[in-house]
């Protein structure tokens, strides 16, 4: 059982349990996050080695170090977390996708911690941690300036936060909706809604309210030719963004 969480959309939730089965198949219905993960994971890693002080070159740079999954979905950034050493807790109010994550994460052997539950929950149980992923979430959540708020009090001092979500504009209207879901079928129709978007003044004043520092923010853009994803100083569409607890 979650407490109630304000920011919990149960709409959201169903939406993709219904898809929990595909999160492991690079061609299925999240195939466009495999094809973005790598961008994520070395943005995470750079900027996690840097400002805590880890050897970028050691096999396990996150040993010692708790992390914060939120949103984990099926574990496709939570596991290669744990490869380079984090404890990490993943959690999703999704039973069905922590189903998909722990029965991946046995057959890959990894330590994990995943939990059905919400950010709510472990905040009022008190948990603490060094770094929180919450990419690709925000814009999913009931109230995301509460979410914000309930996710920036579990940072330890120092702590980082990570955030990726869609920037509100007309291009990001035309690529992420139209383009994305009904003209390349990259995703499933609705798994959007534009008027959630959030701009990168908003989730920046969300963070000074609660504490944290924006460090770094870049655009990610998607290259037709080399069907890949780079960073970039366009924030149009896709950005992520990192604050830093003072």
């Amino acid at each position: 059982m979650t407490a109630f969480a304000p920011s919990l959309d149960p709409s959201e939730v169903a939406k993709f349990s219904a898809m929990a089965a595909e999160w492991w198949n690079p061609k299925g219905k999240f195939g466009v996050l495999h094809v973005f993960n790598p961008v994520r994971l070395q943005f995470i890693k750079d900027q996690v080695t840097a400002r805590l002080g880890r050897d970028p070159l050691e096999r396990r740079p996150f040993e010692g170090l708790r992390f914060l999954d939120i949103g984990c979905g099926g574990g496709l950034l939570t596991e290669p977390m744990a490869r380079l050493g984090a404890s990490i807790l993943g959690v999703d109010p999704s039973e069905k996708n922590i189903k998909t994550a722990t029965v991946h994460r046995d057959e890959m052997g990894l330590e994990i911690d995943y939990r059905v539950g919400t950010a709510e929950d472990l905040a009022a149980a008190g948990e603490r941690f060094d770094v929180i992923l919450n990419m690709e979430v925000i814009e999913h959540v009931a109230d995301p300036k509460a979410f914000t708020a309930t996710c920036a009090a579990m940072l330890k001092p120092g702590g980082l936060m990570f955030v990726a979500t869609l920037n509100r504009t007309l291009k990001s209207f035309g690529l992420a909706i139209i383009g994305a879901e009904y003209v390349l079928g990259w995703l499933p129709k609705g798994t959007h809604q534009w008027e959630k978007f959030i701009t990168p003044d908003e989730l920046k004043g969300w963070l000074a309210d609660n504490g944290l520092t924006t460090k770094e923010q870049l655009g990610v853009t998607y290259s037709p030719f080399t069907r890949q994803w780079k960073v970039s100083r366009d924030m149009d569409v896709n950005y992520m963004l990192l604050g830093q607890k003072g």
